[in-house]
């Protein structure tokens, strides 16, 4: 076994396994995806720590944990379509692809987007689809989706992603109140999304996931 391999075991056994995340496709996707291979090569020892892994500007990889829960969370079925938000290299993106029929994965930063769909191809995923852009425009022009995952802190979601939500799918965003964040998970119905706590967790807002302040007559 690699010095990696034997990281990915620890790191399911040490950050994923403790918080009851126990659903078999989540572990094998983790076990399964190198995350060292999705982050910046000056960082790549310290790709299994347990903690938010800096990226640069507001973005971060999120900590295993914190994703692990938030899929455990989703439930994401193998039939479905999942929209990836600040996929950053890809990790994200290639875990999962793993569980979903296919995963349309947004990158604003145009040099991590092209970095992400070299990683992914390197690595044989062939049903994710890097789409450069902004992250809160989402992607419309993708179709709608089951699931929508955002890979980073929120003060708020933009409605255009909302409408990108099927009626009965999921989407999971961490909210940021200061220091202080939640995971939640929003269920979409009649048009509406219906918010529940998952866990806390916490990372950077991410550019566009402010609330605008407009002010009225």
């Amino acid at each position: 076994m690699s010095t990696y391999s034997a990281r990915r075991v620890m790191m399911v056994d040490t950050q994923v396994r403790p918080q009851d995340v126990t659903k078999f496709p989540i572990i094998e996707a983790m076990l399964a995806v190198p995350r060292e291979v999705y982050v910046p090569g000056a960082k790549r020892e310290a790709a299994y720590i347990g903690e938010n892994l800096v990226l640069g500007g507001d973005r971060v990889m999120l900590e295993a944990r914190t994703l692990a829960k938030m899929l455990d969370a989703l439930d994401i079925q193998p039939s479905e379509v999942v929209l990836d938000l600040g996929c950053g290299l890809g990790y994200s993106s290639a875990v999962i692809a793993r569980m979903a029929e296919a995963v349309v994965a947004v990158e604003e930063d145009e040099a991590l987007a092209a970095e992400a769909q070299r990683q992914l191809a390197a690595e044989g995923v062939d049903n994710v689809a890097v789409v450069a852009g902004p992250l809160a425009a989402g992607c419309a022009k993708c179709g709608t989706y089951d699931v929508i995952t955002v890979q980073g802190g929120v003060e708020a979601i933009p409605q255009a992603l909302v409408d990108q939500l099927k009626d009965g799918g999921r989407i999971a965003a961490l909210f940021m109140d200061g220091p202080l964040g939640a995971v939640k998970i929003g269920h979409k119905a009649g048009g509406k999304l219906v918010w529940r706590f998952a866990f806390n967790a916490a990372a950077p807002v991410m550019a566009g996931f402010a609330p605008r302040h407009e002010f009225e007559l």
